[in-house]
């Protein structure tokens, strides 16, 4: 499938989870992308995932308790200043699985965007906008990028007897990384520049023709944004 039918495949379902009203809907929407993310290697995805649930676990524990919604409590306590009582009801409770799981279905769709699709050719298929989807394309192998400059730090100390273990030596990655980071953003400017980009007159890699695979895409992509409207 070319890249552009599959990235409006995940944008539908991204418009569906926030269109949705069923908490069963957003979850099913959610299910099938996590599903769709286990398809990357492991090593890679492990990141974005636990991200993704942790974010929507405790988007899950905090809502209830700064959430005023309901009359059906399940839990009653403390009264404190300024935020008041503290209770969790059941519709509370309830609204705080959809939200959570709203968020799961578009952290994954993220998830699934930067693991799987191939941004040189987004980069390449985009017709306008094309330093915009630079950026994006940059922004989006940041974490692979830093992670695989992480590991071969970690290697290298290794090789000379440094183990590095617990937080604090972690950390002592971090001013390592952001100088590569810095050093890595100037060639790579040095690069695009030396090959002419943003003059008149580039050339371009012929892109692949259309299948019935990509139609088909792009029709239940807007199917799916469809049915996020009238019926999820």
């Amino acid at each position: 499938m070319r890249t552009a039918p599959a990235l409006a495949l995940l944008a539908a379902a991204v418009a569906a989870s926030l269109l949705a009203r069923h908490t069963l809907s957003v979850a099913a929407i959610a299910l099938l992308l996590f599903l769709l993310c286990l398809r990357a290697p492991r090593r890679r995805r492990w990141p974005y995932l636990v991200g993704t649930g942790v974010s929507a676990v405790a988007l899950f524990v905090v809502t209830p308790f700064v959430e005023t919604l309901g009359s059906h409590p399940l839990w009653t306590g403390p009264i404190l200043p300024v935020i008041g009582q503290l209770d969790v009801t059941h519709e509370e409770l309830a609204s705080a699985l959809f939200q959570a799981c709203r968020l799961a279905a578009v952290g994954l769709a993220f998830a699934a965007y930067a693991l799987l699709l191939d941004h040189d050719r987004l980069l390449a298929a985009a017709g306008f906008a094309r330093r915009s989807v630079l950026v994006v394309a940059l922004a989006t192998r940041l974490v692979p990028t830093l992670e695989r400059d992480a590991a071969g730090l970690v290697d290298s100390l290794r090789g000379r007897g440094v183990e590095v273990e617990g937080a604090r030596r972690r950390a002592a990655l971090l001013s390592p990384l952001l100088a590569g980071s810095l050093e890595r953003g100037l060639n790579l400017a040095e690069a695009m520049e030396a090959r002419g980009y943003g003059r008149a007159g580039r050339t371009r890699v012929p892109p692949p023709p259309w299948r019935l695979v990509d139609r088909l895409a792009l029709v239940g992509a807007a199917a799916l944004t469809a049915l996020g409207v009238l019926w999820l």
